[in-house]
């Protein structure tokens, strides 16, 4: 599913109405518990979390004009999705997040290198996304994307 918004307010309104509360959760936790210097914007026609080239001015090496990116919230065909960098990048934050899952959901865990998808809105591991939102400072993803992802 594509969604053209330019604010995240209106990008949950594009997405279906069950959704919304859900993405609405979502986003709150991330907000409140992401650290400070990410901001929150569009990227990729979903919800992003980045670094700002205020912090970053080379931004995503792929792409300079973007900023350098790190988290996504996105609604899709037959689930939303969560999109986490660190999880890609840093084996630590993904062994801590594989083996965290199992105590906070009843269903398997269906995750791609950084995409962790919820087809199920009724067992979404809120507690476990805030907990992993903590887990990587600005500096700490800079370092890590600059040690490992920048090419």
């Amino acid at each position: 599913m594509k969604y053209e918004a330019s604010t995240p307010e209106e990008y949950i309104s594009q997405i279906p109405e069950d959704r919304q509360p859900v993405v609405e959760k979502i986003r709150a936790i991330i907000k409140e518990n992401l650290p400070e210097g990410f901001e929150e914007g569009i990227t990729y026609n979903m919800l992003g979390y980045y670094v700002p080239h205020s912090i970053y001015p080379d931004g995503y090496h792929c792409d300079p004009k973007q900023p350098l990116p790190f988290m996504n919230v996105a609604s899709q065909k037959n689930s939303v999705n969560l999109y986490h960098s660190g999880i890609y990048a840093n084996p630590e934050i993904h062994d801590w997040f594989v083996n965290e899952y199992p105590k906070h959901s009843k269903r398997k865990l269906d995750m791609g290198k950084s995409c962790v998808r919820f087809k199920k809105m009724d067992d979404i591991p809120y507690e476990l996304i805030a907990e992993l939102c903590t887990k990587i400072t600005v500096e700490d993803w800079i370092n890590t994307y600059e040690t490992n992802v920048k090419k």
